[in-house]
Order: C-alpha cells, then sequence, then structure tokens
C-alpha cells in the first residue's frame, strides 16, 4: 500500500500538532484543518485514507463534516475524535459510516496508531474491491449469531462490535423474539470482559421480593428462610456483563436500586449494613417504549440516561426478509443438516409477516424438520395456520404489478378492492395470504425506494409496533392465550398485562 495520508480536522492547535508529529514519525502523510472551509479544501486537492474529526468545530459540527467526507472520498475511513459526554453523537456518527470513534483525552499512543493502520488498510481494501471478511464475522460465529445480509442489520452489528471494546451502558430495544439476548452476548464476547461471567436476569419473570434478592443478594436472616448468606448477581458478575432483560418492566423500587449501582459502583445485600463494590457491565432490552413509559410515570427518567448511554435499535424480521432464508436453514442445520428447504417453502417463509420474529421461525422450522419425512422441508411441512394461501396471493399481486400498465394496473386492484362486508365472506386462508402478500410488497417497496434515494415511510414508535403485534397474534389464534404467549415467546401473565395495558379486550 502506498503511504497512507491522513487528515486531521480539530480547532485545537495542540490537537493537530500532536498528530502531525506522531503520524510524520510514522511515515504517514499528514494535512491539518481547523474549519469546514480548510477541510473541504484540503479533500479537493488530494485524496486520504483516514480522516480523523473533532465533533466540535467553530463552523460546523462532526456529523455534517463526516457526510461531506463520505460524498467526497467514499473510500477515506472517518475516525470520530469526542469527549466522554458526546459517545451517543459518536456512535450516531459509526451509523453514518464513521469508521471508530475516540475518547479524549487520548491515553495509549499505540491503539492510536494500530486503529489509524487498520482503518487506513480497511478504506484501501474497499478501494481496491478486495475488503476482507468483516471484523465481527468470527466473533458472531462463535456465538452463533446469524447476522445476515440485511444493510441495516449488518449496520447494527458493525456499530455493536466497536462499542463492545468501550466500557459503557447499552440499551438494547426490540420487539419480542428479535434477538436481543444474542446481541448482548456477541457484545459481552467482543469486549475486553468476554473471559469473564454473561450472566442474564429476566427483569418481568420474578416478583420483586425475588428480584431484589436475586440481584444484591442478601444476608443471614434477612427475611424467613433466609438461612445462610447469598451473593446476588451483582456480585457473581463482578468484572463481567449483567444482561437485564425486559428492563421496562423492573418495579419502582428496583429501578431506585439499579439507578444508584450504576451511578456509584456500589450496592448493598437485602438486610445488609456495609455496602459493596462491583464493576460490572449492564446491558439492559426492552420490547417497551422507555420514552413513552417516563412519560405515563412507570419508569425514571434518570435510569433511563444511565442505561441509553449507547442504543442499539433490532430491526423485525419483516423488515429484513432477505435473511430468512439463511435464520431458516440454520435453524433446520441445528437439529438434521441433511435437510434442505425447497424453493416453494422459501418463498412462503419469505412472504409471511412474523409477528413473534425469529423465536417464531425458529419454532416453525423445528416443526417442519419434525413433520419432514424425506429429505426436503415442502410447504406442506410448515404451519398451515402462519403460511397458507400466501403463494398464491404473492402470485396474483406480482403478476398484477408487472403486467400491462404497471403500478396503473395495482391502482386499479386497490381501487377495486372487495368492501369489508365482502372480504369477512373469505375463507381464513385467503385472508391471510392476502395479509401476509401485502406486507411482502410492502417490504420490498420501502426496500426499493431506499436503495433509489427517494423518502420511505416514518416507521411506528416501538409501543405501537408491540400493540400491532400482540393484537394481531390473538386474533390468528382465536384469543388462545396459551397458544399466543407461546408463539410471542412470552409469558401468560405477561400477555395478560400486555391486553389490558393496550385495552385489546375492551372493544
Amino acid at each position: 500500500m502506498s503511504q497512507i495520508q491522513v487528515l486531521i480536522i480539530d480547532d485545537e492547535t495542540d490537537v493537530c500538532t500532536f498528530f502531525r508529529r506522531l503520524l510524520t514519525r510514522k511515515g504517514y502523510g499528514v494535512v491539518t484543518a481547523s474549519s469546514e472551509t480548510e477541510a473541504l479544501q484540503a479533500l479537493a486537492e488530494q485524496s486520504f485514507h483516514v480522516a480523523m474529526v473533532d465533533l466540535k468545530l467553530p463552523d460546523t459540527d462532526g456529523l455534517t463534516l463526516l457526510q461531506a467526507i463520505k460524498a467526497r472520498q467514499p473510500a477515506c475511513e472517518v475516525i470520530i475524535m469526542t469527549g466522554y459526554s458526546t459517545i451517543k453523537t459518536a456512535v450516531a456518527a459509526m451509523q453514518l459510516g464513521a469508521y471508530e470513534y475516540l475518547e479524549k483525552p487520548f491515553d495509549d499512543i499505540d491503539e492510536i496508531e494500530a486503529l489509524i493502520e487498520k482503518a487506513a488498510s480497511h478504506g484501501f481494501n474497499l478501494q481496491q474491491g478486495s475488503a476482507a471478511a468483516e471484523e465481527w464475522a468470527e466473533v458472531a460465529r462463535a456465538v452463533g449469531f446469524q447476522v445476515g445480509a440485511s444493510p441495516g442489520m449488518r449496520r447494527l452489528v458493525s456499530v455493536a462490535h466497536k462499542i463492545a471494546t468501550k466500557n459503557v451502558t447499552v440499551l438494547i430495544q426490540g420487539s419480542t423474539g428479535t434477538g436481543k439476548e444474542v446481541l448482548a452476548r456477541f457484545i459481552h464476547s467482543a469486549s475486553g470482559r468476554a473471559d469473564q461471567a454473561f450472566i442474564p436476569v429476566n427483569c418481568g419473570a420474578l416478583p420483586e421480593n425475588l428480584l431484589e434478592s436475586e440481584l444484591f443478594g442478601h444476608e443471614k436472616g434477612a427475611f424467613t428462610g433466609a438461612a445462610q448468606p447469598r451473593r446476588g448477581i451483582f456480585e457473581l458478575a463482578n468484572r463481567g456483563t449483567l444482561f437485564l432483560d425486559e428492563i421496562g418492566d423492573a418495579s419502582p423500587q428496583i429501578q431506585v436500586k439499579l439507578l444508584r449501582v450504576l451511578e456509584t459502583g456500589e450496592f448493598m445485600r437485602v438486610g445488609g449494613e456495609k455496602p459493596i463494590k462491583t464493576d460490572v457491565r449492564v446491558i439492559a432490552a426492552t420490547n417497551v417504549d422507555l420514552e413513552q413509559a417516563i412519560r405515563e410515570k412507570t419508569f425514571r427518567e434518570d435510569l433511563y440516561y444511565r442505561l441509553n448511554v449507547v442504543r442499539l435499535e433490532i430491526p423485525p424480521l419483516r423488515s429484513r426478509s432477505e435473511d430468512i432464508p439463511q435464520l431458516a436453514e440454520h435453524f433446520v442445520r441445528q437439529l438434521n443438516a441433511a435437510l434442505r428447504i425447497s424453493p416453494q417453502a422459501l418463498r412462503l417463509l419469505q412472504g409471511y409477516g412474523w409477528p413473534g420474529n425469529i423465536r417464531q421461525l425458529a419454532n416453525v422450522m423445528r416443526r417442519a424438520v419434525v413433520m419432514c419425512s424425506g429429505d426436503t422441508i415442502l410447504p406442506e411441512h410448515l404451519e398451515s395456520t402462519l403460511l397458507s394461501g400466501v403463494s398464491g396471493a404473492v402470485e396474483d399481486l406480482s403478476s398484477l404489478a408487472a403486467g400491462e400498465g404497471g403500478s396503473l394496473s395495482l391502482k386499479r386492484f386497490l381501487e377495486q378492492s372487495p368492501r369489508a362486508e365482502d372480504i369477512q365472506k373469505l375463507p381464513p386462508e385467503e385472508l391471510q395470504g392476502m395479509l401476509d402478500s401485502l406486507r411482502a410488497l410492502e417490504t420490498r417497496l420501502v426496500s426499493a425506494m431506499g436503495e433509489r434515494g427517494l423518502g420511505t415511510p416514518v416507521r411506528k414508535c416501538l409501543k405501537d409496533t408491540e400493540e400491532e403485534t400482540i393484537r394481531q397474534a390473538l386474533e390468528q389464534y382465536r384469543w388462545n392465550i396459551t397458544e399466543t404467549a407461546k408463539v410471542l415467546g412470552i409469558g401468560r401473565n405477561t400477555l395478560y398485562r400486555k391486553i389490558k395495558q393496550y385495552g385489546l379486550g375492551s372493544s
């Protein structure tokens, strides 16, 4: 590779001087700029492998400059320089295409040199069209994380891998069954705590009195039955990672105690008098809209800001339909490596809306493996209540849109669609097929619009998505609570509480 060219953009003269001396000594070509005007002029005159950009500049901000650099020199890798208080913005920068971020003040010179060299090599490979495997691929394989090929999911995992090495709290948001715990395990395995304990706790699965004892432990005689002192999870997870699932279901009392641990790194056992120090990285997850919960006074705002240092949002399976074949084949291989999935069955799987996300797909494929007596999984081996009628309806819509007049034919179809009373007369399999077809069509339309740079519809908030998912599942299983809870991957009590919360049984 030719001499690495680095652009330093910072309004502090001392920072520019420091990097010029450090990198010139390494044999790099270095250009410095203290403003947006100087930076854009340098980009116009010369190509760079790496740009190191301060988030706060006198005439612009780092995010704006990042996008300007990527527009002019896509192969130039951008490293954001930031203070701890702006880590959220630095993570947003990585989601926009930044390679990494560095926290000020700079302590480890060797780390900086290695990062610049790695970023330059990555950009050079991209420029030559010979990019190596993603840095996170090996860790993902080790924890069994099936990332897939959808750009949004790969960006998410890339960001997760980069923040894994930072000792910051992470909040993972996503619908039920999207794989929040798998992502948390991936972050733990990619961090410096990988050789220590990873302990998951479901905050919604235990009563308040048990949860407090589980988290913080108890002293002998603290309550009836406490015959011996017991260490809690915060002690057991010391120097490791604690995964707090369904954090939105934690009681107000538990929220107060969690806040204290996050603020001070100390806690007391139930019935104890002496504070205990702990060094635990907390990763929290929820399928609840915590900002809405704050407005409803069911979740503490100060705890939310402590947890929400870095937020990662996992997309629902229906928005990454291109990943369904890989995921389905993975679940089949786990049970029977000799089986394959027929193209017809794969089309059916991709045409379905998956309200229970990846967990529901895993259940469907397990059943298909059991039902299959040959060497190929066919459509008849899939759950008929979930997937019947999808294929024909998809083909009908596809042929209609592709026929004479193209989108005009589809427009006429929608204008001439049957009335509500006529739709009610259709058999269940046709109703399900039409619904799944329209969902699949929506996914393809949004994807096509995104690829062409067109504005796409604003996604619903997490609360609305959860309510819609639960309502659809209840209607699909005719309000059979046991079956609905099973497919959604939640407990019956949680489902009853959600029904009451959203007023689903009152209409």
